[in-house]
């Protein structure tokens, strides 16, 4: 949902064809199943998008949820776009998951062959992989996603407050 914001705020237009998408139930890798809190090689949700700029592949996003979360909800739907209005996270609101906060972790590094081809990328191009892990108050992981970017055709842009206490002259 957020490409599709930085894309209306910017002036270019998004096409519901930008974003292609499978979704199904799969065996969890142990770095899923650890972020949402699950048993090695437990059940879980992919749902795995494409995501281009006119023809241009951008980015992958695949994000993975625990099936008593989102068993029978718009996000379980392969229909191509978000998962409606407000998007994945708004179906995870209507079910009574608010999301709170969310972490990312961002890394460079070089793509895997599948990877570089999947997005047409250049010889001797990186991408940066994302992780974010998403949280309701209490603490419960609603989603766990994992995206890989073309460097040279994303960006990143962080807005927030500095915490108080450095505010106040104390050493961070």
């Amino acid at each position: 949902m957020a490409f599709i914001a930085d894309r209306v705020a910017s002036g270019r237009p998004y096409n519901r064809g930008e974003q292609t998408q499978t979704v199904s139930r799969i065996e969890g890798s142990h770095l899923v199943t650890s972020a949402l809190g699950l048993p090695d090689k437990a059940q879980v949700y992919a749902r795995a998008r494409q995501v281009k700029e006119s023809e241009q592949p951008t980015h992958t996003l695949t994000s993975y949820y625990r099936p008593e979360h989102v068993e029978g909800t718009r996000i379980v739907d392969s229909t191509p776009g978000p998962a409606g209005r407000g998007g994945g996270f708004r179906v995870l609101y209507d079910t009574g998951y608010e999301i709170d906060h969310m972490t990312e972790q961002i890394f460079a590094r070089m793509p895997t062959a599948e990877e570089a081809d999947l997005l047409k990328l250049p010889a001797g191009e990186p991408v940066v992989e994302l992780h974010r892990t998403t949280y309701t108050a209490d603490g419960t992981v609603v989603e766990f996603a994992l995206g890989v970017h073309a460097a040279s055709r994303f960006a990143w842009e962080y807005d927030f407050k500095v915490p108080d206490s450095a505010q106040d002259g104390e050493p961070a």
